[in-house]
């Protein structure tokens, strides 16, 4: 069993995440508290697998609580934000303080709409528990049918794959702990690197201010993906939270598209689906990456960019905070090479210089 905290002045909050996390197996919500001081006096006496922590609220902010919890008592915390607080730079420094994800404050909606946060919300518990353990474990079986990127973009056949341009495309998925995996990873980037796509697994409203702080911070220029973006040299588009993105081309110009649509292996946006589109639409012009992650998004989507004549890469378990999604590629058959998150960048400047 997951024990988890949630730290929040919201009793709404409080209640329903407990309720979105009622119905999981291997979830359980023991204490709750409504700010830092009661959640300390509560982990005297309980200490959780996973804290749940909002960012505003009365007494004491919920970043200076991190800073002391990661230096007196470290455990997995992940960032509980609203849609209001997205636009600051709060939840990247949290993050950079040693929080693992970041989840959307759930709302009501549809009945599909809570179906999808009690997912995404579980699933980010189960990555976020992983982070602390040094050999990992199987994680149960999970009753939600889990959708192909067949949903989004049907397979096709490798002689249906059309190449018509030699300009090399790199496109990169990364979830738990890839927000500052990328970070190291594009700040090694000169600006004449290739065009690069990439999906990180990160709440709607998001991942705005993401690219916003990287663009800020390296050569290369970062911009969340809207439709219909050319790919360019020298220029990174990141999906937009809850929305998938596809890699299409159009003569020798590459551009991406957004899309609605259900869940891809339990992600919107999804690995697998930005992978399937490269296949068709750069194949053997396109260089994969796979970060970071729980799960296994991305392991068929690059297996396919593999057989259509991609170079792909993995990084390497030491380097990961969840050696999940590049280990579950390995297994598929799907990359080519295994590296240290510090050698990716250096890796895709010299095969993109080859191609």
């Amino acid at each position: 069993m997951i024990n988890v905290m949630i730290i929040d002045d919201s009793a709404v909050v409080r209640q329903t995440l407990s309720d979105v996390l009622s119905s999981e197996d291997d979830i359980v919500v023991v204490e709750t508290a409504a700010d830092p001081y009661d959640a300390a006096e509560k982990l005297k006496h309980l200490v959780p697998d996973v804290i749940i922590l909002d960012i505003e609220m009365p007494r004491m902010d919920g970043l200076t609580f991190l800073r002391k919890l990661m230096s007196q008592h470290p455990l997995p915390v992940i960032i509980c934000s609203s849609k209001a607080e997205a636009g600051s730079n709060n939840v990247f420094q949290a993050m950079q303080f040693g929080a693992v994800d970041i989840i959307q404050k759930p709302k009501m909606g549809t009945r599909q709409f809570i179906e999808e946060s009690r997912v995404m919300i579980s699933d980010a518990i189960r990555a976020a528990h992983m982070t602390h353990v040094k050999k990992l474990t199987p994680s149960r079986p999970l009753a939600s049918p889990k959708l192909t990127a067949d949903v989004i973009l049907p397979p096709v056949s490798a002689h249906h794959v059309s190449i018509e341009t030699t300009e090399t495309v790199v496109v990169i998925g990364a979830s738990t702990g890839g927000t500052e995996a990328l970070r190291v990873f594009l700040e090694k980037l000169p600006v004449d690197c290739p065009g690069i796509v990439i999906v990180q697994h990160m709440p709607e409203h998001f991942t705005q201010a993401f690219a916003t702080r990287l663009d800020s911070i390296c050569e290369v220029s970062i911009k969340e993906a809207e439709d219909n973006d050319s790919v360019l040299r020298g220029r990174v588009l990141i999906a937009p939270g809850n929305r998938h993105l596809l890699l299409k081309r159009s003569g020798a110009r590459y551009y991406v598209e957004i899309k609605d649509g259900p869940l891809v292996s339990r992600h919107r946006p999804s690995v697998d689906v930005l992978f399937r589109s490269t296949a068709r639409y750069a194949g053997k012009n396109a260089i994969g990456v796979i970060m970071t992650g729980m799960g296994d998004d991305g392991a068929k989507g690059m297996r396919e960019m593999k057989d259509a004549g991609a170079f792909t890469i993995a990084q390497d378990e030491a380097s990961c905070v969840v050696y999940g999604m590049p280990k579950e590629a390995v297994k598929a058959g799907a990359v080519d090479v295994t590296v240290p998150l510090e050698a990716i960048a250096d890796l895709v400047i010299k095969k993109g210089a080859m191609k």
